[in-house]
């Protein structure tokens, strides 16, 4: 009946967004294991943590049932925020912890509009666009 099915499932857009969410989740990932750690020790250890994040959130969702996939990548932002001001909470107010959290969260929210699915190399060209 009209209306009875509204719960029995996600939406393709919903499907649609999460398909997207994981090529652009593996290609990040696989980029990641590709260029390997840098020479400097703590922008290796943050490029670590935030990949670790990014894979823990992928298997995650997809150990979940295939209609609660979506549902789970919806909240998943609210906890690494709650972490975010957590840690934010505890640094010198000098430093702008608040600001710098803002701008990783719009960078991160900018980052999705720009990648491109991975393919197994890089071009070194920085932007992702290439023809083959």
């Amino acid at each position: 009946m009209c209306g009875d099915d509204d719960d029995s499932g996600p939406s393709r857009l919903e499907e649609l967004l999460y398909d997207r969410y994981l090529v652009h989740a593996r290609s990040l990932l696989a980029q990641a294991e590709r260029r390997g750690s840098g020479n400097d020790d703590i922008i290796a250890a943050i490029d670590k943590l935030f990949t670790d994040a990014l894979a823990r959130s992928v298997r995650d969702a997809e150990s979940a049932d295939e209609e609660k996939r979506y549902d789970l990548l919806s909240m998943q932002p609210l906890a690494f925020a709650r972490l975010a001001g957590f840690l934010a909470a505890h640094l010198s107010l000098q430093e702008d912890p608040l600001r710098k959290v803002m701008e990783a969260l719009m960078h991160g929210y900018a980052e999705a509009e720009r990648i491109q699915p991975d393919h197994g190399h890089d071009h070194g060209d920085g932007e992702g666009f290439h023809q083959h």
